[in-house]
């Protein structure tokens, strides 16, 4: 497979990548980690005009702090996050998903920002932005505007981004305390797009009852599913194993799966039920152990 003919341009800084799209819209594509673009200019699903690389843009990548929260450079690749001990710390839900996410060599060359604009709905990391409540910074070349992950995820591979936009960083709230996480998903082998996957928050306050709770699932719609709604009848209750099990079961019912080449809808809808259950225990568990 090839893709279609397009032209090449190393961006020299953040203000030329932003000109270069601003001038050619919905033509260019930027280039970080090519890990989704570049198959799907080969199988020539995107053929784009241009290819503006944005690898050589330094400000972009790295973790830092940002607003009593922290900031992650959109151009930050997998393998940072993985290795920074303080970022897993203060972040465990990432931590715990990003082993799951593709394979070592994918994990090298992603960056989160392309994994976040390519909202690819079987993803783990935007279901991960919407349970942690993340900001995304949107740029143009002159003007920026931040937008909240559950309003950045418009369907299948579209996002809130417009046409002269990069998304730049991603701003992730500190947790509260006696905040516990919990991730887990399944897939057909090891570093496969997952055929449904869960992702929990909850915090616990006065007498062990739940103050906070936060649920969201990758691959069973078009955009990730927030069903915290659902989850959100456990707040100011203890959350006791069949209080949970009552949040799973509402959540299979709120759910609407469309099934694909791997999994009849039915089976997401049951392994959705079953994840949302586990998930929801672990984080459970580590609210109540602080970790």
């Amino acid at each position: 497979m090839k893709p279609a003919p397009f032209k090449y341009v190393a961006a020299s800084c953040l203000q030329h990548a932003l000109l270069l799209k601003a001038e050619h819209g919905e033509e260019a594509k930027f280039l970080a980690g090519g890990q989704s673009l570049l198959p799907t200019m080969n199988f020539r699903l995107a053929r784009p005009a241009l290819v503006i690389d944005i690898n050589g843009i330094e400000e972009l990548a790295g973790i830092h702090p940002l607003d009593g929260g922290t900031g992650v450079g959109a151009l930050t690749r997998y393998r940072a996050l993985q290795r920074d001990a303080v970022f897993a710390q203060g972040f465990p839900l990432i931590a715990e998903a990003l082993p799951h996410i593709a394979h070592p060599q994918i994990r090298n060359r992603g960056t989160i920002g392309g994994n976040l604009s390519h909202a690819d709905p079987a993803s783990e990391l935007p279901a991960i932005m919407v349970a942690l409540r993340a900001r995304l910074r949107a740029q143009a070349a002159k003007q920026q505007r931040w937008i909240a992950a559950s309003d950045f995820f418009k369907g299948a591979l579209t996002t809130d981004l417009r046409s002269d936009e990069m998304l730049v960083e991603i701003d992730l709230p500190p947790a509260k305390p006696r905040t516990g996480s919990g991730f887990m998903e399944i897939a057909r082998r090891r570093g496969d797009f997952a055929i449904a996957g869960a992702a929990a928050m909850l915090t616990l306050g006065e007498g062990d009852k739940c103050i906070d709770i936060r649920l969201a699932f990758c691959g069973i719609g078009e955009t990730p599913v927030d069903a915290s709604s659902a989850a959100g009848a456990l707040i100011g209750h203890r959350p006791t194993e069949a209080a949970i099990r009552d949040i799973a079961a509402s959540v299979q019912t709120m759910i609407d799966p469309g099934g694909n080449v791997h999994a009849t809808a039915d089976y997401q809808r049951h392994v959705v039920g079953v994840m949302a259950e586990r998930a929801l225990q672990t984080a459970c568990q580590r609210a109540r152990h602080g970790h």
